[in-house]
């Protein structure tokens, strides 16, 4: 195994980041310079502070992912790296992290502190909380949106946009708790015990819940935020919007999918093209002199 301790970092996962980037698009800053490189230094606080939180994560959990049949290959898991190495870097990402937080703006570094200690009440605590663990889990999203907001100081920037992050973390955040369930089966509490609240159905009507909400949501936002297009070209995005969704929602149920979202977005071609033709359409109603 090459480079275990980049691997515990989980960079795939850096994608999810790209939410601190949301306040910037949407508020139609992304042509000016100072909002972009601010942002994009928001964006690389929250890469190392969320890869602290994988090292820590895996160090907590490391004997069940040892019972995990594809988290046993994980670094620390395998023994491929050695937990001291993994808590020196832990603690070296997140202060990298703050560090760089305090040279863009306080604060950027208070929101950034917030995540910190809510991912790490997360992980000793709230993932074994039933409903709590995948609201916890929105809820750093909400706070990555928030992130890019403080740091371009929006002025276009709709809250119907922390409705949505909301919704669309918990729609992924169930569905992998779900993934879980179904993959492990009766092996499904001892890797983690929290599953043991769960059943298939009971995340099954979250999902529709949370779906329907999800939509409905994102659609109210298209056309009544007060500071979109007054000709209502955002409306156009929501094709892909329910594209976007119903496909994820095919990939879990009938390609068994969804331990690691990140992966799923990345590899699934029509899932990855709704996205991209969801961010040139919206591009196109945000910055498109009409």
């Amino acid at each position: 195994m090459r480079y275990p301790l980049l691997r515990a970092m989980r960079p795939k996962q850096w994608v999810k980041n790209v939410f601190v980037l949301a306040a910037m698009f949407f508020d139609a800053r992304i042509l000016d310079p100072v909002a972009l490189l601010k942002s994009i230094a928001a964006f690389a606080v929250f890469c190392a502070i969320s890869s602290a939180i994988y090292l820590v994560n895996d160090l907590v959990d490391i004997e069940n992912d040892r019972a995990h049949p594809t988290k046993r290959r994980r670094p620390l898991a395998s023994g491929a790296l050695q937990p001291k190495v993994a808590q020196i870097a832990a603690a070296a990402l997140a202060l990298g992290g703050l560090l760089l937080a305090l040279l863009v703006d306080l604060k950027l570094l208070w929101v950034a502190l917030a995540y910190l200690a809510v991912m790490m009440l997360y992980n000793y605590k709230l993932k074994h909380t039933v409903i709590l663990d995948v609201m916890t889990v929105a809820f750093g999203f909400v706070l990555r949106v928030y992130a890019g907001a403080v740091v371009v100081v929006v002025a276009r920037f709709s809250p119907w946009l922390y409705v949505c992050t909301t919704l669309l973390a918990l729609f992924i955040a169930i569905n992998k708790r779900r993934h879980e369930l179904v993959l492990l089966q009766q092996d499904a509490n001892n890797h983690r015990a929290i599953l043991e609240e769960y059943s298939v159905r009971f995340l099954d009507e979250m999902t529709s819940l949370v779906t329907a909400t999800t939509l409905a949501a994102y659609s109210f936002y298209t056309f009544s935020a007060p500071n979109l297009p007054a000709n209502h070209s955002m409306m156009f995005t929501i094709p892909f919007v329910m594209y976007g969704i119903f496909r994820y929602l095919y990939l879990i149920h009938v390609r068994r999918l969804g331990g690691s979202p990140e992966e799923i977005v990345l590899s699934d071609r029509p899932l990855l093209v709704s996205i991209l033709l969801w961010a040139l359409t919206a591009g196109l109603a945000l910055y498109w002199p009409w």
